[in-house]
């Protein structure tokens, strides 16, 4: 083949995230039939794999070492070994080399360029970046890693999930109310994904009854699944509305419940540890749903009688409940325009 007439250099990406070797159709008839195939470091993932296959990898620039080559030099790199070689194909980084694609913009001769591919190997799917999430954990808690995370317990990173899961409900409830500052928002829920994934490193850790979190993502799709048969039975489920959907889970979360230890009531597993008005509408809806609900009203009444000051909130927290009101939330909503609207300096009449 005259590689002056057969000049192409292909850029082949693979996502660091899949199996390496596990690439296209396409990615796999470029690198066996090119007359070079190159990367930054034949011994990473994704290029070992494909040699493992039987295909030829070699350095970049095999002449020298210490720290890879900019941006630019690399373009060059790769243009002298498709004027040397016919047809190259670069085996990406997992960096996804920023800055290349420009510098062979630049660099691209003005008369008879090669042809230059951009060819997409394997791509993530969505939740990949999740990977990147317990990689970052698993390194921060592990050998090297950060000697603050490395001596966290579950019970000295409880009050950092209470504190981010109050500071998310807060950024998510002025997002409902403006559609303003998605950017906090999204940083406060990964501000709780962080929590979730700390205490699942740690629990890995336990001598004698470890989980991590793909134990924890394969409790809740099992959760998920067994509580929405109307979307997941085979050969497909009933045809349910809304109301109908939130009887049925609340049915399979009873029966569900009945198998665990004292689990048996019908308020068990509402924490004590809820803020308050939270809790008590929870408290609320547990009952109504048992339907309990005029008794709730006459055990209510019956403590008003004797002046009880929580049974005045309780009744409050009852009468909104009746028109769909969050108890917490609306009062969430007062007193933030409270301290907005409130006198900055004190009165000095």
């Amino acid at each position: 083949m005259d590689p002056v007439r057969h000049r192409r250099l292909t850029l082949l990406l693979a996502s660091p995230r899949v199996a390496p070797g596990l690439l296209s159709a396409d990615a796999w008839d470029a690198l066996r039939s090119a007359d070079h195939v190159v990367a930054a470091d034949p011994t990473a993932p994704h290029p070992a794999g494909v040699a493992a296959a039987g295909v030829d990898v070699r350095p970049v620039r095999p002449e020298r070492s210490g720290a890879p080559p900019s941006p630019g030099d690399l373009a060059d790199l790769l243009l002298s070994l498709v004027a040397r070689h016919g047809t190259v194909v670069w085996l990406g980084s997992a960096d996804g080399d920023p800055g290349l694609s420009e510098a062979l913009a630049v660099a691209l001769p003005e008369e008879d360029p090669p042809v230059l591919e951009l060819l997409v190997a394997s791509w993530d799917v969505p939740g990949a970046r999740l990977l990147d999430a317990v990689a970052v954990m698993d390194r921060l808690r592990g050998p090297g890693g950060c000697p603050w995370d490395a001596r966290q317990t579950h019970a000295s990173l409880t009050p950092y999930l209470v504190e981010e899961a109050f500071e998310a409900v807060e950024a998510l409830e002025r997002l409902d109310d403006d559609g303003a500052d998605r950017d906090h928002a999204r940083e406060e829920l990964g501000d709780v994904l962080l929590q979730v994934l700390f205490h699942a490193r740690v629990a890995a850790e336990h001598g004698q009854e470890p989980f991590d979190v793909d134990d924890v993502a394969a409790g809740l799709v099992d959760k998920l699944v067994h509580r929405h048969p109307h979307v997941f039975a085979p050969g497909g489920g009933e045809d349910l509305d809304a109301a109908q959907v939130e009887s049925r889970w609340e049915q399979l979360k009873a029966q569900e419940n009945r198998t665990k230890p004292g689990r048996q009531g019908v308020l068990d597993g509402i924490p004590t540890g809820m803020p308050e008005l939270a809790r008590a509408t929870k408290v609320a809806s547990r009952l109504r749903r048992a339907g309990h609900a005029s008794w709730l009203r006459g055990w209510t009444a019956a403590r008003l009688e004797g002046r009880d000051p929580g049974a005045l909130l309780l009744e409050e927290v009852l009468d909104l409940h009746d028109v769909d009101v969050d108890a917490a939330a609306a009062l969430r909503r007062t007193l933030a325009d409270l301290v907005a609207e409130a006198p900055a300096a004190p009165d000095r009449g």
